[in-house]
């Protein structure tokens, strides 16, 4: 049974090498900005769904592209105070509660 797991493992193996280890010690290096992106993600999801919308409807509403709200929503996307600040102006929301 093993050696029949080993011999599709080897067939199926690719040529390109792995970028597990690299991502993993990049995120674990960013691990406070990815909590700050995911907050932001979940708070824009909340919205969406308390009013309603749709990616393009909140596009619509931040004056953006459908492509650029993907990016907020997919937790991926680096951005200043001021864009967070022009973001909960323009929802009149609050994203992050100040201590």
């Amino acid at each position: 049974m093993a050696s029949k797991t080993i011999k599709f493992l080897e067939e199926h193996q690719s040529d390109i090498p792995s970028r597990f280890a690299k991502e993993a010690a990049w995120r674990k290096e960013n691990v406070g900005w990815f909590r700050w992106s995911r907050q932001l993600a979940v708070t824009l999801i909340g919205y969406m769904q308390e009013n309603g919308l749709k990616k393009a409807d909140l596009a619509a509403r931040l004056d953006v592209s459908p492509q650029y709200v993907s990016k907020l929503l997919s937790d991926t996307e680096n951005l200043s105070f001021k864009s967070i600040a022009n973001i909960e102006d323009k929802l009149g929301i609050v994203c992050f509660a100040m201590a």
